[in-house]
């Protein structure tokens, strides 16, 4: 494993970890710094950030262990795949909740490319 790749893998992890932990905990604030409005029930947050978090906590098992998570990494484009593209489609037809969310749809296309590219170049995992 080049540590370019654990290195990639590592700021994926912290950046998920540390959005999922930030919007769960904080998002009053961060939502109010932002200009927009709470929801009328806050679980939308909370199960988004949820997700966002665990998203990251698979990220850190991939750092720790790249050829033994692949399935993780694969996982991975799929959802960086559907927020990256959502971000996209509701940036375009002018509806996206802030440009701020547009931003983490730009970083998680960056993450997505670097999934696909881990993934290209790495051979499957031979057996002892």
């Amino acid at each position: 494993m080049s540590t370019g790749y654990k290195t990639f893998f590592f700021a994926a992890a912290v950046y998920d970890i540390v959005l999922g932990v930030a919007f769960f905990l904080l998002y009053d604030p961060l939502f109010s710094a932002l200009g927009i409005a709470l929801p009328n029930n806050t679980s939308y947050i909370h199960l988004t950030a949820a997700f966002v978090f665990v998203q990251g906590v698979g990220y850190w098992f991939v750092f720790q262990d790249p050829d033994g998570n692949r399935g993780i990494v694969k996982v991975g484009i799929i959802y960086k795949l559907a927020f990256s593209g959502l971000a996209a489609y509701y940036w375009a037809i002018g509806q996206l909740l802030h440009p701020v969310f547009g931003v983490f749809g730009l970083l998680d296309l960056l993450f997505l490319i670097g999934f696909v590219m881990f993934l290209q170049g790495r051979r499957s995992p031979q057996p002892a």
